[in-house]
């Protein structure tokens, strides 16, 4: 099913589904963070090993606030500024996290962190927003292929399979960049 309505769509993840939808740079597939069940069908449409983990997106601060409790002071400002002093055109930052005891284990796959990015993307903030939290944000493609970069292209790789929420890509060119909170160490350029 292919949809626009923002309701719509939270409503699909909230139903335990998987959906397609568009973020910064290309397309994303997404589900309710702690529905298990949806997550395994991601890993599986994506043929990704559980041990890698995925990005969780958010609409907004306040919804991964908990997250940044035990960040350094100078680096939670860094994050906070990459998230909400970006202009449309900048790649977004993402952030691995300590994870608290909240996140799922099969979120955070084999490692003790949590990829975390608060969107600038007017749709996924809307999004996250009607779903009242963050969601999985992992690219829509399976392993090998590049990420989707448009409907058509989300469903030639996945057909119907899938719930698309259709709408534009962000500015971006590039997936978000990823960070480590701890080190500084850029995990991906």
């Amino acid at each position: 099913m292919i949809t626009t309505s923002v309701a719509e769509a939270a409503q699909i993840l909230q139903q335990g589904k998987v959906l397609a939808y568009p973020t910064e740079a290309v397309w994303g597939l997404g589900c309710d963070p702690f529905n298990e069940q949806a997550f395994l069908e991601i890993l599986r449409l994506k043929q990704r090993p559980i041990e890698k983990g995925v990005i969780l997106l958010a609409g907004q601060l306040s919804q991964v606030e908990h997250l940044l409790t035990e960040i350094d002071p100078i680096i939670r400002e860094q994050i906070i500024q990459s998230w909400t002093q970006r202009s449309r055109t900048e790649r977004a930052t993402t952030w691995l996290l300590p994870a608290d005891d909240k996140i799922p284990q099969w979120i955070k796959g084999q490692h003790a962190q949590v990829a975390v990015r608060v969107t600038n993307h007017p749709l996924c903030i809307a999004l996250c927003n009607a779903f009242n939290g963050f969601i999985v944000s992992t690219s829509a493609n399976s392993a090998g292929l590049e990420p989707a970069r448009s409907l058509q292209q989300a469903s030639q790789y996945f057909g119907s399979e899938l719930n698309y929420l259709n709408g534009d890509l962000g500015l971006s060119r590039e997936p978000s960049k990823i960070i480590d909170a701890s080190t500084a160490q850029v995990i991906r350029a």
